[in-house]
């Protein structure tokens, strides 16, 4: 059996949750069937799983800039079609896939799957990033998701999204959570030049993700206010949507004392590093499908703080590896902190706890099996 995997990101251009689960989807398949993955970019690999990344072919809208993206979208997504799918299955991955499946289906009678990390109705803030063009977006995800023989949903929150905003009948819809590499994820101390280099303390509270509105870091800026002196806040922010939000970010982080942001892309093992060494990992999202985010920092036993929002609540479990807060309220968030920050022994169960259910609950190997079947079950 051999799938296509189509998607947006895949290393070493990775800057969201769902380049990170492609790339550790399509190496676990990868030891029990063939797997080709198409995705924007340069790459070029041979082996199993091949990868080709495919440029921009550089259309651009005299109307309208804001427009380029979704134009880019569509043009690449038929550059990935063009010379056929020599594959029993193509697999894509968000709405910047999806019009490449839809077209593989159409033109070469290939059962179609589609994964949704999230759904555009469902960001509005997308339209600072792509004006008009959002509609665009959100249709090419409509087409997709409505004409796929299956859809994956990453989280039992994301599937009831789906089934809301979409019609397709239930049974097309199959949760498959996201998944951890547990031999990679686990803690690594710090080293003193890394430390010396961003100017980390010993004592900190880290956030990981894009600084976009949906991450909701700024709810965790206004929060520095009521956490405990002493303590040191950790950006790892790269990747914004609009220069305006992170502009109007770094203007907040400016006023403040107590926060480092680390503004750039950086390697895994560096990453590793800052979670493994934090006090507690900060997840203020206002919207997330899923969050590997927290998985991964419950991997390196690191206790979680986290909105109660959508996949969130099928990850962090309240009181038992990390505590749930409201969404959009930064006075919870510093309570949760502080907690965790003056109670060690609870800190310490947490992290324990948190490690054990991303092991039993959350394994690439056991993701990949159930992916598997669902192909079969096409075929």
């Amino acid at each position: 059996m051999k799938v296509t995997m189509i998607a947006k990101e895949y290393p070493p251009y990775i800057y969201g949750g769902a380049g990170v689960h492609l790339r550790y989807l399509a190496q676990e398949l990868s030891k029990i069937m063939d797997v080709e993955v198409k995705c924007f970019g340069d790459q070029d690999l041979t082996g199993n799983p091949t990868v080709k990344g495919f440029k921009s072919l550089g259309f651009k809208s005299k109307n309208d800039s804001k427009f380029n993206p979704v134009f880019d979208t569509m043009t690449t997504n038929l550059s990935m079609i063009a010379d056929g799918i020599d594959s029993d299955v193509v697999h894509t991955h968000t709405w910047y896939g999806h019009y490449a499946g839809f077209m593989a289906k159409k033109l070469y009678g290939i059962p179609f799957i589609a994964t949704s990390h999230s759904l555009e109705p469902l960001r509005p803030w997308k339209i600072d990033q792509l004006g008009r063009g959002y509609q665009l977006s959100t249709w090419i995800e409509k087409l997709g998701i409505e004409n796929a023989d299956k859809i994956v949903a990453v989280s039992k929150m994301m599937k009831d999204d789906i089934l809301k905003y979409y019609r397709i009948p239930e049974e097309r819809v199959v949760v498959i959570h996201n998944g951890i590499d547990l031999n990679k994820w686990k803690q690594s101390p710090m080293t003193d030049s890394f430390k010396k280099e961003y100017g980390i303390k010993d004592n900190y509270i880290l956030f990981i993700g894009r600084p976009t509105p949906q991450k909701g870091m700024e709810y965790l800026i206004d929060a520095t206010d009521h956490i405990d002196s002493g303590i040191q806040i950790v950006f790892g922010a790269v990747g914004a949507d609009t220069k305006e939000y992170e502009d109007r970010m770094k203007e907040k982080v400016r006023k403040k004392k107590n926060i480092i942001w680390i503004n750039k892309f950086l390697k895994e093992e560096e990453y590793l590093q800052l979670y493994s060494s934090a006090k507690v990992f900060v997840c203020p999202s206002i919207y997330e499908p899923f969050g590997i985010i927290n998985l991964e920092a419950m991997a390196c036993k690191i206790p979680v703080v986290a909105s109660a929002v959508g996949g969130i609540k099928e990850v962090v479990v309240n009181g038992e590896t990390g505590i749930l807060v409201e969404p959009a309220n930064p006075k919870q968030i510093a309570e949760a902190v502080n907690k965790i920050l003056k109670e060690e022994t609870f800190a310490k169960k947490l992290g324990e706890n948190a490690r054990a259910r991303v092991e039993k609950y959350f394994s690439w190997a056991y993701i990949a099996s159930m992916t598997k079947k669902m192909y079969e079950g096409l075929l």
